[in-house]
């Protein structure tokens, strides 16, 4: 047996309830949270942010979690959770009684997780059989990916890391590897987040000097918006329907705009955000967007 598994482990004994516990078939990989990483106060902190958000987000549902790995893995809080973010509408049972059914659900929860956060498969950073499993690592990712996406000013603890081994069970034993995993951001996400912190000082403390930026956002917008006889007065009211920003990147990036691609005079709330997502998709093409914009 490979000595960093048993060195991943403080005591005899959690080495042998943890080999009574976990099934790994041959040939399978598994990565865990290390023991040692147990007494992580910023782990903890997250935990503990994650579980206050689902239950004030959840709370006219009456949905209580107490602990992430046990009340997530059947997928009725993930429903839940999507439904009152996302609005979406998902064709899956409420509650899911047989763990075959519970798979299921998962798989169509996060199918529709990946294609709400516009993610690859190689981009997953968990499973439907590891969330099934309870495993906290992949569930921790799953609900920062959606945290941040649905809700980007939840002030999650940053650069929380944690220690993993991964095991996989080959014909001579079971081979490992460790390593240190970063969940809520690395040194480039900080350096994003300190530019926003930036910004929100500047609306909090300075809000003289946040109208002069205004000024000359708006001096900078009409300034290629005025080629096509438009003028922005009020960037607030007049970028929400995502006209003005559309047209404002086909002028900066040179290329003309279908008219069919979007909604030029939209009507309701689901053409506005129709607008908006073209946009934020434009961006992120040309990679000029690297990190996550609430449409909404």
């Amino acid at each position: 047996m490979d000595s960093d598994f048993l060195n991943a482990f403080t005591q005899p004994a959690v080495l042998d309830q943890f080999l009574e516990e976990t099934v790994i078939a041959q040939g399978e990989k598994r990565k865990f949270i290390k023991p040692t990483s147990s007494n992580n106060s910023k782990l903890e902190e997250l935990k503990l942010l994650l579980i206050d958000w689902l239950n004030k987000t959840l709370k006219e549902e009456h949905i209580i979690v107490k602990s992430l790995e046990e009340d997530l893995y059947d997928g009725l809080v993930l429903h839940h959770l999507l439904e009152k973010l996302g609005g979406l509408k998902l064709d899956v049972d409420k509650i899911a009684l047989t763990e075959k059914k519970q798979r299921q659900k998962l798989s169509v929860i996060l199918e529709a997780v990946a294609k709400c956060l516009q993610l690859e498969e190689s981009q997953l950073k968990w499973s439907v059989e590891a969330i099934l499993s309870k495993d906290l690592l992949s569930t921790l990712y799953l609900l920062v990916a959606i945290a941040k996406h649905f809700e980007p000013n939840l002030a999650m603890p940053p650069n929380v890391q944690v220690e993993t081994i991964t095991i996989e069970k080959t014909s001579r034993g079971l081979r490992t590897a460790n390593a240190v995993e970063c969940i809520t951001g690395n040194k480039e996400n900080l350096e994003a987040q300190s530019k926003d912190d930036a910004f929100d000082e500047l609306f909090s403390r300075a809000p003289d000097k946040l109208n002069a930026v205004k000024k000359v956002f708006l001096q900078f917008v009409n300034q290629h918006i005025g080629k096509l006889g438009l003028n922005v007065r009020d960037i607030e009211s007049q970028f929400a329907d995502g006209v003005i920003l559309l047209l404002l990147i086909g002028q900066l990036e040179g290329y003309f705009l279908n008219l069919r691609d979007f909604f030029l005079n939209p009507a309701s709330t689901t053409e506005m955000l129709h607008n908006v997502n073209l946009a934020l998709d434009l961006l992120k093409d040309g990679d000029l967007l690297n990190f996550s914009v609430n449409s909404e």
